[in-house]
């Protein structure tokens, strides 16, 4: 239960998701052939493999450093979720006002915070263990599919449902545009209150220094 309520809190903290090199991360290779690569797109629940085989990668003991991690795990983000789709939103309506040059930094930034949350909450020696369920629901509107599953421990095998909104996204296949805490809690709708809070004056600055100062806070914890 303590893995559990430091993953809850380490979200709610980031509410899902000091990196400096983070943003310099490589793209995800193509490794898988072709026809692998195309029945893997069309499988909600296989973007959430790869996320789950990487994380119990970086939890193992001895696994690196923080930025050594954060190399290994940045592609599997950029795999598994559609951040721009997070963060346009996480921020609402204001999004759309944004220039390119602010959605470019603010995603670039968003990534970082991404990484780092999930570094956070899966540091060498946590021992979580991931259960998916093998049953896909529809998710109530959008047309979007939702892949059921537990983040456990030795001592808690069933641990705490951590459920996964997915989206088809194109050529990239099905990505992750929520994640639903206890089943229900969305993180998306948490992010939104602080990310509101921080552009109420309207400066985006605000947003960047917010989402910086919880990645140093990731990165040092």
């Amino acid at each position: 239960m303590i893995i559990m309520k430091h993953v809850l809190k380490t979200t709610s903290l980031a509410l899902c998701a000091g990196l400096v090199a983070a943003s310099a991360l490589p793209a995800l290779p193509s490794f898988i052939p072709s026809a692998h690569a195309a029945a893997a797109a069309s499988d909600p629940q296989a973007p959430i493999k790869a996320l789950y085989a990487e994380l119990t990668r970086i939890e193992a003991k001895n696994s690196g450093t923080f930025d050594q991690r954060a190399q290994e795990l940045g592609p599997v983000i950029d795999r598994v979720y559609d951040l721009e789709a997070i963060l346009s939103s996480s921020i609402g309506p204001h999004y759309a006002t944004l220039s390119p040059d602010q959605k470019q930094v603010l995603l670039s930034t968003f990534r970082q915070f991404t990484i780092a949350r999930n570094l956070s909450s899966f540091k060498p020696g946590t021992d979580a263990r991931f259960t998916i369920n093998p049953a896909i629901r529809d998710a109530p509107v959008g047309g979007n599919k939702i892949v059921d599953t537990q983040i456990g421990s030795s001592d808690d095998p069933s641990g705490t449902a951590v459920n996964y909104v997915m989206h088809m996204n194109g050529a990239k296949g099905y990505q992750v545009v929520d994640v639903l805490l206890n089943g229900n809690i969305s993180q998306v709708g948490m992010q939104h209150s602080d990310f509101r809070s921080a552009l109420s004056g309207g400066n985006v600055q605000n947003l960047i220094d917010l989402l910086q100062k919880k990645i140093k806070v990731f990165s040092e914890g």
